[in-house]
């Protein structure tokens, strides 16, 4: 038995006191010196979890790999055979060896691209990553994406239909899920899709995976629009508060979100003398003047 590193004077044994505890590195148990009662059958191992033989591109240890995402085709776990030429102990291989592992590496890189669902996920997730990068979405929200995608091709959904698009859907199907805050306008502006093929598509995933989607709560479009055009914090509040009697009075009900809330903050800065028109809060919402005149109206008279 070996004592501990940081052996602890004060830490004695429970069941004689007198006695203190030592760790055997072989067992992992952590007993007494003196009458050798085991307190602890297993011991956690406190260093880093990366091993002696194994190291990265640039000759460090490593540490553990990345966790899996549903973002990628393979979900992180590749079966990439490393370049570097050595075997598990660091020794480099013999020249025979060499070749043989130099034709494993080609047909292994061969086998995963000709895979027709690799491909379409290679495909899909590509898509989805310029989609993250233009729509600045969460990457919660992408993983969501990425799952609604998965399920839609083992459905065999993707047959006969663009992958763009069916990806596109998934995305506004992952954001509406998420309540995060995008429409069918800006999923389509940054896809460069038209919008029937979109919502065709959606409707098609709302159909056949039976998902639930939540109504979209228009307060959380609030703080979208006044950071596009800089509105102050005590207008954005005196807006949700538009909107929360709104939606006590059941005036939001069957309305456009981003059109009520475009609405509440045009009333909002009217109210605090904030100079912002109508074409402003109209082009960062992403909806048209006349929508804001409309929904306008039924704000003013229910506030």
């Amino acid at each position: 038995m070996v004592k501990s590193t940081k052996p602890n004077l004060k830490e004695k044994c429970p069941r004689c006191v007198k006695g203190i505890l030592v760790t055997d590195h072989e067992s992992g148990e952590l007993c007494c010196s003196k009458c050798g009662f085991v307190l602890t059958e297993k011991l956690q191992e406190s260093g880093p979890e990366w091993r002696s033989f194994t190291q990265d591109e640039h000759g460090d240890r490593a540490r553990a790999g990345a966790p899996t995402s549903l973002t990628m085709h393979d979900m992180g776990l590749a079966t990439i055979i490393n370049p570097t030429n050595k075997d598990a102990s660091g020794k480099p291989l013999t020249s025979a060896m060499k070749s043989t592992i130099e034709r494993l590496r080609t047909w292994d890189s061969r086998s995963q691209v000709h895979e027709p669902v690799d491909r379409n996920f290679r495909q899909a997730f590509s898509e989805l990553n310029r989609l993250k990068d233009k729509l600045a979405i969460s990457d919660a929200v992408i993983e969501k994406a990425a799952y609604i995608y998965r399920k839609a091709l083992d459905k065999g959904l993707v047959r006969g239909r663009s992958i763009s698009a069916l990806m596109a859907s998934a995305l506004y199907a992952a954001c509406r899920d998420t309540e995060t805050p995008r429409n069918l306008k800006d999923v389509e502006q940054a896809a460069n899709i038209k919008r029937k093929d979109i919502a065709r598509c959606y409707r098609l995933l709302i159909k056949e995976l039976d998902l639930k989607m939540p109504v979209t709560d228009s307060v959380q479009c609030i703080a979208r629009i006044a950071s596009k055009i800089g509105i102050q914090e005590k207008t954005k509040r005196h807006a949700i508060k538009v909107l929360k009697i709104a939606q006590k009075n059941e005036i939001s009900a069957g309305k456009d979100p981003m059109g009520l809330a475009a609405a509440a903050l045009y009333l909002s800065c009217v109210k605090n003398g904030e100079d912002k028109t109508q074409r402003d809060i109209a082009e960062a919402a992403n909806v048209t003047e006349v929508t804001i005149r409309n929904r306008y109206k039924g704000l003013k008279d229910s506030c």
